[in-house]
């Protein structure tokens, strides 16, 4: 018997799937998440949060568990491993990287779904991919179809959802692996510190992290790029170990290795009709800075209220469409500014004398600062036109009369920041609401529900044209 037609398949039940997916949830929409794996990994390739993610987990009410199992971290030396104080300035309430591993990270975000009523299907593999102008049809490993109104393909980079669309994914291979892994050391944990910050003068891609009770993460380069991309041996991480450091640190009994490049890629377009792509379907670079699973969570706070808004049916035209005129954008900065960070951590002669002009422009609190809101996204100013600054910035958070900003905002809607009560969105009730116990607010704001500014004035300007342009028509008065 098939099954019933869902509004929103995800191929992918990673940090980015699992994301979008309770996003979609709180708007209501009937969303499966497909995931091929039929455990959760243990392969802990991201290590840790930044701002703006702990800032759009706070937006929606579920940061504790995060920051209860996470350590915090100073952000300086976060660009190309150059070491700097953290600059003065961030306006953030989260001035610092939290570090957690990603199977943590992934673990708590399935919490939240789940919580939020989401479905996630383990064990199911998305094989084919037949859209037109009014739904989706997948084809799954081992028989079974699944029709929904849209998908998101969340499948990382090796997508199967964006191959089967034709998008291309320009850029460049890897030129370097690494390898990876959690295990077990003999060597006194002062030893190893002292070797590593030897090593790390010369070789930025190269650590050995203690987390805790004997066990460490190793990231050591590869021998070239290997064509087979299976897991490799513990012979094999030996053996570089020896290479740079001199030593193996006598590694042993690892929980897992595995082996991961630099190549960098950038889809040709985030949406094919139907379909669309976030995280690492859409983008991969190299890992300098952290910022690959942040950004695709992101992508997920992006796209999940205007997604929602298609399947409810009050998406104005063109909505969806912003998805990637806005994120786009975003990833290839980030592809350039990690393959800034690449060439800063080469041995070679020129690529060391910028290294050294840009460590003299760091001290500089506005070159500083400029780079770790690159790092934390914090400096993300998307287009919507002429107009302040701060419009198409995020908001920080706010203290209110009671309670602060953030708050406001778990429930995933627009938000309209005024004092005088002059202003009103009567209509779009159902997906704005009012803020007015504010100490100072002027001018008045409107913010979308993932906390970038749509439109600033005061009670004299017409706010309509920007409420519509986000929210669409307003719903039909009650008879």
């Amino acid at each position: 018997m098939r099954e019933a037609v869902r509004d929103v398949i995800i191929a992918g039940g990673g940090p980015t799937g699992i994301m979008l997916a309770r996003e979609l949830r709180l708007h209501g929409v009937d969303v499966l998440v497909l995931e091929r794996d039929a455990q959760p990994t243990a392969v802990s390739r991201a290590g840790g949060l930044h701002a703006r993610s702990l800032e759009i987990l706070d937006q929606r009410g579920v940061v504790e568990p995060f920051l209860e199992h996470g350590r915090r971290y100073p952000l300086g030396g976060f660009f190309a491993g150059i070491v700097k104080d953290p600059p003065e300035g961030l306006d953030t309430t989260y001035p610092y990287v939290l570090g957690i591993p990603q199977p943590v990270t992934e673990r708590l975000l399935t919490e939240c779904a789940l919580a939020a009523g989401v479905e996630l299907q383990r064990g199911r593999e998305v094989t084919g991919v037949n859209h037109n102008d009014d739904s989706v049809t997948v084809s799954l490993k081992g028989g079974g179809l699944l029709r929904a109104g849209y998908l998101v393909g969340c499948d990382g980079g090796r997508s199967t959802v964006r191959k089967l669309l034709g998008i291309g994914f320009p850029g460049e291979p890897s030129r370097q692996d690494r390898l990876l892994g959690e295990m077990e050391l003999t060597e006194p944990e002062e030893t190893v510190m002292s070797v590593v910050a030897e090593v790390r003068e010369n070789h930025k891609d190269f650590g050995v992290v203690p987390l805790g009770d004997g066990l460490y993460s190793v990231v050591v380069p590869a021998n070239g790029v290997a064509e087979d991309r299976s897991a490799p041996t513990l012979e094999e991480l030996r053996v570089q170990l020896t290479r740079y450091a001199g030593t193996h640190f006598g590694v042993h009994s690892p929980r897992w290795i595995s082996r991961f490049g630099d190549a960098t890629r950038l889809a040709e377009r985030y949406r094919s009709g139907r379909v669309l792509l976030a995280g690492d379907a859409a983008h991969i670079h190299p890992p300098f800075g952290g910022q690959g699973l942040n950004l695709g969570l992101q992508d997920a706070f992006n796209l999940g209220w205007k997604l929602a808004g298609a399947v409810k049916g009050w998406a104005p035209t063109g909505l969806l469409d912003t998805y990637d005129a806005e994120r786009r954008p975003v990833a290839a900065a980030v592809l350039d500014n990690t393959r800034a960070q690449s060439e800063l951590t080469s041995t070679e002669p020129g690529p060391q004398a910028v290294r050294r002009l840009l460590a003299e422009l760091m001290d500089f609190n506005e070159v500083n600062r400029y780079l770790i809101e690159k790092i934390t996204a914090t400096g993300i100013r998307y287009d919507f036109g002429t107009g302040p600054d701060l419009l198409g910035r995020r908001l920080p958070d706010l203290p209110l009369k009671e309670g602060r900003l953030y708050e406001r905002m778990h429930a995933g809607r627009g938000l309209l920041l005024e004092r005088t009560g002059k202003l009103s969105v009567e209509g779009w009730e159902d997906r704005i609401d009012t803020v007015t116990d504010l100490d100072r607010m002027n001018p008045s704001i409107l913010l979308r529900p993932d906390g970038h500014v749509a439109w600033m004035g005061d009670d004299q300007q017409d706010l309509t044209p920007a409420v519509g342009r986000w929210f669409g028509n307003p719903a039909p008065a009650a008879e």
